[in-house]
């Protein structure tokens, strides 16, 4: 288990733990195996109450940090406790590891764990006794639960903390005590509700920083749902994106990032018809956001020079160029503008 390795290296980490801000920043997503067989199963997923929610959600997921992205009411909330076993299907199903949920939910919640958007604190308990009943929970025994809860306290920095009543804990230290019960019992699928909510930037870095400790271990996947989304883009290799209850939009991030077309935001001087048309007989895509600033889609085989030379030719001055790739706010939005989508599906 992650969380007893990083235990026994407590020294280590915390030492690395103080350079946590320049750390995130300097973070890049791993690639990881696209090939291997799905965590998470989809098949034809449907969830409705008075109304229908989700609606034929079909997916494979590999990623080892997947991330759940979707305006308000696209559906986050509910397919989230749809693979924690709190909502029935209507129809469709949903498999973990190969398992289906419906018929082994017992087992599959002892390999999953869950750190909530809001607090579930019960009041008056210190922080060790309420991860060890959780632990005891999650199928440990007694024994194994105190050991194991010692340990998580440890290593997500509230050692210090942990016989202190959860009541008086700050906002940053209740985050980390929810993702501590969350690992405790060393989950196979780790389920994360907005985790940075209401963090200050030192304890999001801390936050974001454990997430990825956590993914790197190799021991668990995670699924990450949160509106804020420099943190995806920090922490998941996959991200499944949600609208109006179906799926907007299933990729891998890095794959899909090094894929984009890759545009140029220009500023000229002179004229500007002129350049606008020269481009687009190289193929060029070209939208004008404002006075004489060109924002251009470069297809492929053309090259920066062939717009130094059109611009030449032309008596136009490049004033500055802004080399860009689709970063993930990008990729979102352009989902969230499609108004028919297809439901996308990574085998």
């Amino acid at each position: 288990m992650s969380v007893e390795i990083a235990h026994k290296e407590l020294d280590n980490k915390k030492q690395s733990n103080e350079a946590v801000d320049s750390a995130e920043s300097a973070a890049s997503v791993v690639s990881f195996d696209s090939k291997g067989p799905p965590v998470i199963e989809l098949d034809n997923l449907c969830v409705s109450y008075d109304r229908p929610i989700l609606q034929d959600l079909k997916a494979q997921m590999r990623g080892r940090c997947i991330g759940l992205l979707g305006p308000n009411g696209a559906g986050k909330t509910t397919l989230l406790n749809t693979l924690l076993g709190f909502n029935r299907p209507t129809s469709g199903q949903i498999r973990l590891f190969g398992q289906n949920l419906a018929s082994n939910n017992q087992q599959i919640r002892t390999q999953v764990g869950y750190m909530p958007e809001r607090d579930a604190f019960i009041a008056d308990m210190t922080g060790i006794r309420f991860v060890r009943m959780m632990a005891e929970l999650s199928g440990l025994s007694p024994k194994e639960a105190l050991e194991r809860a010692h340990e998580v306290f440890f290593y997500v920095g509230l050692g210090e903390a942990r016989y202190r009543n959860v009541d008086s804990y700050s906002l940053g230290m209740k985050q980390l005590a929810k993702l501590a019960q969350a690992i405790v019992h060393g989950p196979r699928l780790l389920f994360l509700d907005e985790p940075t909510n209401g963090l200050d930037p030192p304890a999001r870095s801390r936050m974001l920083q454990l997430i990825r400790e956590i993914r790197d271990s190799g021991d668990t996947h995670i699924v990450i749902a949160s509106h804020l989304l420099p943190d995806i883009e920090s922490c998941c290799d996959e991200v499944l994106v949600l609208k109006e209850g179906r799926i907007a939009k299933y990729c891998n991030l890095e794959e899909e990032q090094r894929s984009n077309k890759q545009f140029l935001l220009l500023q000229i001087q002179g004229d500007e018809s002129a350049f606008v048309q020269g481009l687009r007989h190289l193929g060029c895509e070209v939208a004008i956001p404002n006075r004489r600033r060109i924002k251009v889609i470069i297809p492929d085989g053309v090259e920066i020079k062939q717009l130094y030379a059109i611009a030449e030719q032309l008596s136009v001055q490049i004033r500055s160029l802004d080399y860009k790739r689709d970063t993930l706010e990008d990729i979102f939005l352009r989902a969230m503008d499609e108004e028919s989508f297809s439901i996308r599906n990574q085998t």
